[in-house]
């Protein structure tokens, strides 16, 4: 009788080993792409509460707030996942300081879909690797929206070093024109450091370089964020983030807050 009763227990033990869930692994906060997939049924909602940005450059005060920056993700398999986000509402403020003008726009953003698909540690741990194409769709108007279609590949990597983890993503697009009306070549990577506060509360470092071959003028964009997301449980983030430009092409300062939720 032993031999049934333990061949019972062990595939007992690994159903409920196989069916423990993954840590939740969040594309937010953060300037860069975490490696991880959702797990095969379960679905992550990501939504920026709220997004600011400010920028003065050339006489030209601008601000950017967004509401509803919302990210869906669906684990198709193991190591697959799809994604479909969209900006629910973007309002944009610039104000000339030499003539004292201020104009303002209120807009829908435009829809992104993408595919993530894990070639090593689907959970995130260890060293982790994914491929990302994406294409974002021009369902929203300037300047909120691009007016035209792009598409891109993140290389998306991250490996665990004891209390601190690194992480790398390296990124290649074709862009939109700034006149709305064509693409062209954009190209960078972020690069992060990871760690841990506390059991519930983690935090970023995160430097980004991407240029950006315009045809109405190239341009270098480098950026520094600091973040850091609190989960109160299992499947639920709460996080908060700042990115700093470090250049003269590069906004001069951006402030966010969001929330993620896992359902399974």
């Amino acid at each position: 009788m032993r031999g049934p009763l333990f061949a019972a227990a062990w595939l007992a033990s690994a159903s409920a080993l196989a069916a423990e869930p993954r840590d939740l692994c969040p594309d937010r906060p953060g300037l860069g792409t975490p490696a991880c997939t959702v797990e095969r049924g379960a679905t992550v909602l990501e939504i920026g509460l709220a997004d600011w940005t400010g920028d003065d450059a050339h006489g030209l005060r601008t601000e950017q707030f967004l509401f509803g920056d919302a990210l869906l993700r669906f684990g198709l398999t193991d190591t697959l996942e799809a994604q479909v986000g969209w900006t629910a509402y973007g309002r944009v403020r610039e104000r000339d300081t030499v003539s004292a003008t201020t104009t303002r726009a209120s807009r829908f953003g435009d829809v992104s879909l993408a595919l993530r698909r894990n070639l090593r540690r689907p959970d995130g741990g260890g060293f982790s690797l994914a491929l990302m194409p994406y294409v974002s769709l021009p369902t929203g108007r300037a300047p909120v929206g691009a007016d035209d279609w792009s598409a891109g590949i993140n290389l998306p990597m991250s490996i665990e070093l004891g209390a601190v983890s690194l992480g790398l993503t390296p990124n290649i697009e074709a862009a939109v024109d700034s006149d709305g009306d064509g693409r062209h070549l954009a190209y960078g990577s972020v690069a992060g450091l990871g760690f841990d506060v506390s059991d519930t509360v983690s935090g970023s470092f995160e430097v980004s370089l991407s240029r950006d071959r315009d045809p109405a003028g190239h341009g270098t964009q480098a950026l520094a964020g600091l973040s850091f997301g609190w989960q109160p449980d299992e499947d639920a983030q709460w996080d908060a983030g700042v990115n700093a430009g470090l250049d003269d092409d590069s906004p001069d300062l951006q402030i966010y807050l969001g929330y993620a939720r896992r359902f399974r």
